[in-house]
């Protein structure tokens, strides 16, 4: 891979003449060319097998579609990166999109880990636990699933039909009796050796086979295991047989879609509606369902179900391992290329299908209706959100409806543990990924000094924002800002805003009102009277959710912070000392309390403590 650093055009040259101006310094290589337009912003990034006739048809003044078209009017200049394939072209391309996130390209906005359940192998009595991130723990992996509680609602069934145990190492070395969860037949107790290793490995066993998707085999066996105990007369084991059997059904009912003709695959359906997009995929492993997703991936400003589904699969797939078969509801613009760049992360084969009739069709269907529905949910969810917005704006005298709304509140105790929260919302909702919390620093700060705290909060977020983006050219600039508070609070933001130079931005506080009732609500803007919405409108309804998302978050926010610092240690923060001294020293001491009494020669007994290393243990404690 090799990067190009091009003459720049001439400050004048903008669109068709702007990209013709790069043809005489491009060749026939692969490689990935930026669009960007005249304040550096990058509006686009595409890939080409062969860069120079890529651009040869950018060039072109006629023959785009209105997206392209408006595309190419902005560009004032060009970047290229030259690359070895066109595969590592692909992926180039779709790392720099997921970094960059230019305007005109499809852009995946939620791209989370997914959740799966481990049975791990470094343990004689393995815990069945479910497990998200780097594959570092040697065991059996099963997945993905759709979300937590998707693995929460399996593991909890599985628990009842293998009676495995999910209490952690520390908790089974140090149980003397066994807990609620075998009282409830939840768990067979190894922890106090109510079962053999033997047994547990069978079970353990049993619950491999059944998430590879042989359950069929499972539930004979314990169905001949029920006869033979109740020929024997064990009529309490095969009690408990058929309860493990009813489990097994249940779980299997539970999962809705259990294809026979399809042991493993993902299956991608899109809807494109009105330049709204909705991708819903499905988890098939194992002949089984393990649930499903949807995603609303930004439709780069007019792309179509081809351009937009390839783009979802090489970013969906770009920290993801694809299954061996992809079952898709559109066909991509480069099926072979897409298919060889997952094969190759894959280290195996991945086939890509559009499937026409039978089984797979169905599912493909299937995929497609829940598409449909849950775009059309969502865009009547932005309807009514847009309609709030208009509302809102009317209310509080906004020249138009505020596409980035931020509120901001405070939590503490009587100043301690204190902390500040924004949270956003826009046209589609609370925006989580824009949620921010914040420390409450000051140390000049009187305990409980609300005004001082929102300062520092205000003054540390306008301060970046100022930094990050001076010109207001981003969508990171607020509309609106909500403040938790009355005449006094908005008095100080106004001083706060005016000293920042940021005070053209509208700021309202809500108040509580009378009786500090909800309903009651008073509302507050600087240099003018205060006023109120009538009882049942929805604006106020509206603004309450969001006042009280904000107050939420702040409250869960103080309460991390406060267990966080209840349980600190006095051993926290002294330099040289790790978690391993620092369960080195407790384990030799039995409490910090006891290392803070103990004298060198004690603390240099321990072991991985030297002379240098207990002096200024010893300092630091008794320092405090």
């Amino acid at each position: 891979m090799s990067d190009r650093t091009d003459t720049p055009p001439a400050p004048s040259l903008r669109g068709h003449a702007c990209v013709q101006s790069y043809l005489n310094t491009l060749d026939n290589s692969p490689g990935v060319y930026r669009m960007l337009n005249d304040r550096a912003e990058v509006l686009y990034v595409g890939k080409a097998r062969n860069l120079r006739a890529r651009v040869a048809n950018y060039a072109r003044p006629s023959g785009h579609s209105d997206r392209i078209a408006r595309m190419i009017a902005e560009t004032a200049s060009m970047m290229f990166l030259t690359t070895r394939t066109e595969t590592e072209a692909l992926l180039l391309e779709q790392n720099l999109i997921k970094q960059l996130k230019p305007r005109y390209n499809v852009l995946l906005r939620d791209d989370k880990s997914f959740p799966y359940i481990l049975l791990p192998r470094d343990h004689a009595f393995p815990q069945l636990r479910k497990h998200r991130g780097r594959r570092a723990t040697r065991g059996s992996y099963f997945g993905p699933f759709a979300s937590a509680s998707a693995v929460n609602r399996t593991l909890n069934q599985l628990q009842r039909v293998f009676l495995l145990r999910n209490c952690t190492d520390s908790v089974f070395n140090n149980r003397s009796r066994p807990c609620l969860l075998y009282q409830i037949k939840r768990c067979s107790a190894p922890c106090v050796g109510y079962i053999s290793e033997d047994d547990y490995a069978a079970l353990v066993a049993d619950a491999e086979r059944f998430l590879s998707g042989k359950s069929t085999k499972i539930q004979a066996q314990l169905a001949e295991e029920m006869q033979a105990a109740a020929d024997a007369m064990e009529f309490e084991r095969a009690a408990a047989l058929r309860d493990r059997i009813r489990a097994l059904t249940t779980v299997q009912q539970s999962q809705g879609i259990n294809p026979r003709g399809v042991a493993e695959a993902d299956i991608i359906a899109l809807h494109l509606e009105k330049g709204q997009a909705c991708v819903q995929v499905f988890f098939i492993r194992a002949n089984q369902s393990w649930g499903n997703r949807d995603f609303y991936p930004a439709t780069g400003a007019g792309a179509e179900e081809p351009e937009i589904l390839e783009a979802f699969l090489t970013q969906f797939y770009d920290s993801k391992e694809p299954p061996r078969l992809l079952l898709l509801s559109h066909e991509i613009q480069n099926p072979d290329l897409v298919a060889q760049a997952l094969s190759d992360r894959a280290d195996r084969k991945v086939t890509l299908a559009v499937p026409q009739r039978g089984e797979k069709a169905e599912l493909v269907e299937n995929a497609a209706r829940n598409a449909r529905e849950s775009l059309a949910r969502r865009m009547a969810h932005n309807a009514a959100q847009g309609r709030l917005l208009d509302g809102l704006a009317e209310a509080f005298g906004l020249d138009a409806p505020p596409r980035r709304i931020e509120v901001y509140d405070n939590s503490h105790i009587q100043g301690s543990d204190a902390v500040g929260a924004m949270i956003v919302a826009g046209p589609e909702g609370f925006i989580k990924s824009q949620y921010r919390k914040f420390n409450i620093r000051g140390d000049d700060l009187t305990p409980g000094d609300d005004f001082g705290m929102m300062k520092e909060v205000l003054t540390r977020r306008f301060t970046r924002l100022l930094k990050e983006d001076p010109d207001r050219q981003g969508d990171i600039w607020p509309d609106l800002l909500l403040i938790d508070g009355g005449a006094g609070q908005i008095s100080a933001v106004a001083g706060i805003m005016a000293d920042l130079g940021v005070d053209d931005i509208p700021v309202v506080g809500v108040a509580k009102g009378i009786d500090r009732d909800a309903g009651k609500e008073e509302f507050h803007r600087p240099g003018a009277r205060p006023f109120a919405l009538r009882h049942n409108d929805p604006v106020l309804y509206f603004v309450q959710r969001l006042r009280d998302e904000a107050h939420r978050t702040a409250i869960g926010t103080h309460r991390a912070k406060r267990a966080k610092s209840v349980s600190a240690s006095p051993l926290d923060g002294i330099p040289g000392v790790g978690p391993g001294r620092k369960r080195a020293l407790l384990a030799h001491f039995g409490s910090a309390k006891a290392v803070a009494r103990a004298g060198l020669a004690d603390l240099q007994a321990v072991e991985g403590i030297s002379a240098a290393l207990a002096q200024a243990i010893h300092d630091h404690l008794n320092e405090r």
